[in-house]
């Protein structure tokens, strides 16, 4: 680590610690939102979303059909979509945003089944970037609050978390820091969104005031009743805070870890959790500096300031001052009482200055043709592109993409993959060569055997409730079952395989 304060930060692998693949992975969920069709995806993926709510998880494309047409009733937009939904949803399923999988109950034969009848379902991060598409396209200005009724709860949570402590409740601990954690973020993230609100009502002053005075009263009272409640409760929640430490925070942590029933964090995992979001509670509101409750209450104050100077100049503007609007009036009356065209050239000139050399950034094809001090009004025209014109930007040759090859890579995947098929020929003619019965397979031969009756198995289409002798080859080998009396086990590695009234017989 470097002593120096401007010295760079080593670089992780990836953002945010994501390696460069699982982020292009998870870029490609958005897809959807980005595409032509992207309303028929959106509809298409509400309809999932309504069969998710009425526990319907997986569906078959007849299905999203029958959804959308229930949705189509409330918003006819949903009607649009059509009936041939398939190739939106192999586009979805190619986007890991739907998991695809085979439906082999709809299949009333092997024809059939082989027909590969697909079932679609959200993935888990398909569904994430699904709700937050919905989040952004749902997000109004009255949604950006800050609350001020969740100080006495939070006191309350944390007075009960002083005495589940002390009593040592480990499930009442981990209920109650757990809400605390959550409504600590729920907190942040509101009061991020409101001060982002105000910053949007700031910059569209200037083109809509009308939004702004319709808001300012409702914005004071309300910035001033946090401000009040925040100030008040502060010092109770840090008294609450050292109360709840001096009661143990690490047995406090323990409780919370062994009542957390997360699978598959380990313990130690889990321990470090929670000491994560208590050092957050903390840091909230019993930091001895600059803790978040005090930042939070210094933004709000400042925000207050910025909402009463933003009055005060729209004030000013509506009551005749200087604005912009005025600024232009007067200016384009200047140019009325103008005498001559000369007179009125050298006001743009004064004004706007664009009579300068080079002020557009397009050279010459020739840079040396045009001396570099020779006014724009006198120099020869520049050739612009039409996409310059007609849209701003500067036309740019893309040529494609280069394919990168990992040779090296391919070839170690290849090598494994061919070390595989032989380790499978090997255990196949092992079966076929020494038989299952008698002796105890390996796990190559274990292997080969199950994938062998998996053939076999599927391969056998009984009529009647008798079973009948099927086979399945693979690996250069042919299982075959037939029927027996009582039952045979074919020991392996991983146990016994008992098959009821059949036996397996494996030849080359």
């Amino acid at each position: 680590m470097s002593d120096e304060p401007n010295a760079p930060k080593p670089v992780d692998e990836g953002a945010f610690g994501i390696d460069a693949f699982s982020l292009d992975d998870r870029l490609r969920l958005f897809h959807f939102a980005a595409a032509e069709k992207r309303h028929e995806y959106l509809w298409l993926l509400r309809a999932f979303d309504r069969g998710r709510a009425n526990y319907q998880v997986l569906l078959h494309a007849s299905d999203a059909v029958g959804l959308l047409e229930r949705l189509a009733v409330d918003h006819p937009a949903a009607g649009a979509v059509g009936d041939d939904v398939q190739p939106l949803l192999d586009a979805l399923a190619d986007w890991q945003i739907l998991d695809r999988s085979y439906d082999g109950t709809r299949a009333a034969n092997l024809a059939e089944y082989r027909k590969r009848h697909y079932v679609y379902q959200f993935t888990q991060a398909g569904y994430r970037a699904y709700r937050s598409v919905e989040d952004v396209l749902g997000a109004r200005l009255e949604d950006a609050q800050l609350s001020r009724l969740v100080f006495p709860d939070i006191l309350g949570d944390l007075h009960a978390l002083t005495e589940a402590n002390a009593a040592g409740d480990a499930e009442e601990v981990y209920r109650k820091l757990g809400r605390l954690d959550s409504v600590l973020n729920e907190m942040a993230q509101r009061a991020a969104r409101f001060y982002l609100m105000l910053g949007d009502l700031a910059r569209t002053n200037d083109t809509r005031p009308e939004v702004f005075l319709a808001h300012k009263d409702t914005l004071l009272a309300h910035m001033r009743e946090f401000t009040a409640e925040l100030g008040r409760y502060a010092p109770l929640l840090a008294e609450a805070v050292e109360k709840a430490a001096a009661t143990g925070v690490d047995r406090m942590v323990e409780y919370a870890a062994e009542a957390d029933e997360r699978l598959f964090r380990s313990p130690a995992e889990r321990l470090a959790d929670w000491r994560h979001r208590w050092d957050g509670i903390v840091h909230w509101f019993a930091e001895r500096e600059h803790s978040e409750t005090e930042r939070l209450q210094d933004a709000t104050v400042t925000a207050i300031r910025s909402v009463l100077a933003l009055l005060r100049r729209v004030t000013e503007a509506r009551r005749g001052g200087v604005s912009r609007e005025s600024q232009l009036r007067h200016l384009a009356q200047w140019f009325t009482s103008c005498e001559s065209d000369e007179d009125a050239h050298a006001l743009f000139q004064a004004v706007f200055g664009l009579g300068a050399p080079r002020h557009i950034a397009v050279p010459y094809a020739d840079p040396e043709q045009i001396p570099g001090r020779t006014s724009w009004w006198e120099a020869e025209p520049v050739e612009l592109a039409r996409t310059l014109v007609q849209s701003g930007r500067t036309p740019a040759l893309h040529g494609p993409g280069r394919i990168e090859r990992n040779d090296d890579r391919r070839a170690l995947l290849r090598a494994g993959q061919l070390k595989e098929q032989a380790e499978r020929r090997s255990a196949a003619n092992a079966l076929a060569s020494d038989g299952v019965y008698g002796r105890t397979l390996d796990e190559p031969e274990t292997r080969a055997l199950l994938a062998l009756l998996d053939v076999a198995l599927a391969a056998r289409v009984p009529a009647s409730r008798l079973v009948t002798a099927a086979s399945g080859s693979a690996h250069g080998v042919r299982l075959t079952l037939t029927p027996a009396e009582g039952s045979t086990t074919v020991d392996t590695v991983r146990g016994r395989l008992h098959l009821d009234g059949l036996r397996l017989e494996v030849t080359a």
